[in-house]
This record gives C-alpha cells, structure tokens and sequence, in this order.
C-alpha cells in the first residue's frame, strides 16, 4: 500500500485564511463524498483525515457542533498544530477544486431588525409624518420574525425572482406577478451549535457555550410583496423564498479580537438582556453589485448584539436547536454609502445608483450580488468570512 506523500499547507502572506480564523464548511470533490473541511490560506483540510471522529465524514457540521464548546476549542487547537508540520497530501485539496455545500441543516431560523440606522431609514421612509422614526417597542427589545428555514441556501445557488401579491399606489385592486422590488439584506447570520431545552433560558453571558459561529447572510426581500402582506402579522411570502449564506462559519473563537461594545443603549435594557460581557463585533461588511462595490456597511454599529438576540429567542422558554439560525437584520451605518439594503440605498427607488455603466433601483434579473466581510484578528491582522454570491434568474411559470 502506497502512502500519501506529505504536503505543507502554505498561508499566503496576508491571507484572510491565517490559523487565526480556520473557518469550517462543508465540501466535496469529483471523486469525494461531503464532508467537514476547514479553510486554511488557498486550501481545504479535510478534517475526516486528521480525527478519529465520524462526525467529521457527515456531510453538515450539525454532530461536529453539537458536541458542544470543550470539543470546538480542542479540535482548534488540534488543527492549528497540526497546520504547522506535514499533512497526508490526500487531506489537502485546493479551494479552486472543491464544491462548497450548505454548511450546516438549518433547524430554524429567525431575523432580527437590530440596526438603528437601517431602522430609522425605513421609518422615514414608510411613516415619513412620525417625528420619531423609530416604533415605540424598538430599543427596549430585539425586533425579529420566524423565517423559513427550508429555503436557506448557500453561496452559488441562484436565486429565482419570486411572484405573489402586490398592490402598487395606482392599483385599485391588488394584482398578481413577478416582484418589481427585489431587494437584498446585507447582514450577519449566527449558528447555534448547542441548543436548550423548552422552558429554559439563556442568558447573555452564556452566548459562546451555545453559538457556534458566524456566516454572511443575505436575506432576500421582495419589497412590493412585503409592503402589502405585512400588516398586522409582519412579513411572510415577501422574505420565505429565500435566504443565502456564505459557505464558511467563522468560529466565534476566532471574533475574539473583533469584540466590542455596543452602542449605548438608552433606554437600560431589561435585565435579561443585560450581560457583562461585550458582544458588539466589529466586522466590515462589503456589497457588490454586478462587479462594482456599491456599500460598505458596519457591523459595528450594530444597536443589539447577537448575546441579546440570542438570550430575547430563548426568554419566553422556547427550545433552541443545534442548527438554529439567526440573522442580524440589515447591517447599515449612518452615511449613506453604508447602507445595506438597496430601499435605502436609493432611498425607496426615488434616488438611482450608479453600477458601472447602469443606473439600479431594484435588483434586475441577470444581476448578481456579492457580499463579503473581514474582521479584525490579533496583532493586527484580518480574518474574512468568504463571501455569499448569488444570480438572479428571471420568474418561472405564475399562476393567476
């Protein structure tokens, strides 16, 4: 029996892909199965190589996660040694060579609203007589909906233009057809890797035994549909057809530099949101439409941390799931070429952007979107998140 020749994992000078991040997904070859692998620089480590652990041979990282906080940080620990000698060169493949896969079965998924500048935007926006933007319950707790789980797709899966209901300004009666508003939501996803219990609570300060990491999110929304279904009960068809996901999850353990507070939260939350620790991150976001970089937004500004969206899921003792999902909300700042939904970018379509030769409004089928994000790592490097890509394809066959 030939043994696999020895390989050293090389680390570009610079890369976002160091051994201080080691995001893991969920990858195969032409000749392999999906299984757990772990990015390093350029390349994939395949993970079912370097454990004695079936769960690294599943094809979502759900076991590997539900093994719980002491395992996460021995495997880190483990991969970051062993990155640094010989590896069998059958356990490296190049990251051109690979199809990346959902990472993880999404149990369930919630979005949160937790940006006070995107929140704001779209107060004047929609209630433009409010001297305060802003609903009254807002900044006393997490503003989320429930999602729909069974349409989270990963990074390179197109995007099909949704149909349904819309009633525009000058129709009399509702009409039905293709979204003429299509927008995206540029935000920050969480995983749960260990759940709790139903009747139980988590606090904020337990938010690393339960969250696994975090992806890029892109939850999808069909303004037009949205604006005529949402009172009273919030969003449905506009925001279920889908949501898109980066395929790589960022470690929470590897964000540790990127911590930080957030802003001051005026008025004092209740005391099952309040924690010692800071969980604000400082994370820079980046859209790209059709090629042309057209916002930055920063997570940073963030009104809610993820430990408060977490602790508000759980306060009413509902059970959290290895697998759960949640989504930040659109991440937007105060200027406008930081906003991340294209409703304010271009201020409810009254206010064209430029993209490249173009002037957009709403998402057009045939675009594309790319949004990417780094963080800080220690001693002043970067680590990325990978990116979340997506095409939009034109509506298929509607019926009336």
């Amino acid at each position: 029996m030939t043994r696999p020749r020895p390989t050293v994992v090389a680390i570009p000078e610079g890369s976002l892909f160091g051994p201080d991040n080691l995001p893991y997904g969920i990858f195969s070859t032409a000749d392999t199965e999906p299984r757990v692998g772990v990015r390093v620089g350029d390349s994939v480590v395949d993970l079912s190589r370097l454990f004695d652990d079936i769960v690294f041979a599943e094809p979502s990282l759900n076991a590997f996660m539900a093994q719980g906080r002491a395992r996460w940080d021995e495997v880190r620990a483990a991969i970051q040694d062993a990155i640094t000698g010989d590896l069998d060169d059958d356990a490296v493949y190049s990251v051109a060579d690979v199809t990346m896969h959902l990472p993880f079965d999404v149990a369930d998924y919630v979005d949160f609203y937790a940006s006070e500048n995107h929140a704001s935007n779209l107060g004047r926006l929609f209630r433009p007589e409010n001297s305060d933007p802003l609903m009254p319950n807002w900044k006393h707790l997490p503003v989320g909906y429930h999602g729909r789980s069974s349409t989270v797709v990963t990074s390179g899966v197109d995007i099909v233009r949704p149909c349904g209901q819309r009633k525009g300004p000058n129709d009399e009666v509702p009409v039905f057809g293709p979204s003429i508003r299509l927008d995206i939501e540029a935000e920050v996803g969480f995983v749960v890797g260990v759940g709790s219990p139903m009747g139980s609570q988590i606090a904020p300060d337990e938010f690393a035994d339960h969250c696994f990491g975090a992806v890029i999110l892109n939850d999808w929304s069909a303004r037009d549909i949205q604006a005529w279904e949402y009172v009273p009960l919030g969003p449905n068809l506009g925001k279920s057809f889908a949501t898109s996901i980066s395929p790589w999850v960022v470690p929470l353990a590897a964000l540790e530099a990127a911590r930080i507070g957030t802003p001051v939260q005026d008025p004092e939350p209740l005391p099952y949101l309040k924690g010692n620790e800071k969980w604000g991150l400082d994370i820079d976001l980046a859209v790209e439409w059709n090629g042309h970089i057209v916002s930055r937004p920063p997570y940073a500004q963030m009104y809610w941390s993820p430990a408060q969206m977490l602790a508000h899921i759980s306060v009413n003792g509902a059970a959290t799931r290895t697998g759960d999902l949640f989504g930040s909300g659109t991440v937007s700042g105060p200027e406008k070429d930081q906003r991340g939904a294209f409703i304010e970018l271009t201020w409810g379509g009254a206010e064209p952007v430029r993209v490249g030769d173009e002037t957009r409004t709403f998402l057009e089928d045939g675009d594309e979107i790319a949004i990417s994000a780094t963080a800080p790592g220690p001693n002043g490097t970067r680590i990325g998140f990978g990116e979340v890509r997506t095409r939009i394809l034109p509506a298929t066959g509607t019926v009336n």
